[in-house]
């Protein structure tokens, strides 16, 4: 029943995000009687502001109670993922491109290895980063396990 609702709200985030050139991230559903519903958004190009996730908020909040997702109380809140998750989405990439990152991936099938470093170019396909030591390496998005933004204090 969970994942069917977590379906059904990410298919009506998906249905109105495009008018704010935003995409879903993710949905959580936490808790039972009085659920807190979570649905994270972000753009490939700008920062999202807080009126812009209110309005979407807004929105989203008409069609669930229009298509009667939720049979009891529930709280509803839209928020871009922040810095402390994961990249879950290629296009985050692109936004993060210049930002220091940690890459967890598998290289030659299995074998885990994390690299950290400045993301420095995004294609369809790949992620290029490059080491404190200037040098670049290329992983293939497919390949990636884990990418966390690492902060930076300047």
């Amino acid at each position: 029943m969970q994942q069917s609702r977590k379906k059904k709200v990410k298919e009506l985030a998906d249905s109105i995000l495009d008018r704010w050139t935003m995409f879903l991230v993710d949905v959580e559903i936490q808790g039972g009687k009085n659920a807190a519903v979570w649905v994270y958004v972000d753009s490939e190009d700008r920062d999202v502001g807080l009126d812009e996730c209110a309005e979407v908020s807004q929105e989203l909040g008409f069609l669930l109670e229009a298509h009667e997702v939720f049979d009891r109380e529930y709280r509803l809140n839209v928020s871009t993922p922040g810095v402390d998750r994961p990249l879950v989405d290629r296009r985050q990439y692109r936004k993060n491109k210049g930002r220091k990152a940690r890459i967890t991936y598998r290289r030659n099938g299995d074998a885990k290895e994390q690299l950290q470093g400045r993301i420095t170019n995004v294609s369809k396909e790949q992620v290029e980063i490059e080491n404190n030591s200037g040098k670049t390496r290329v992983i293939e998005f497919e390949n990636i396990v884990e990418t966390v933004i690492v902060p930076e204090i300047k």
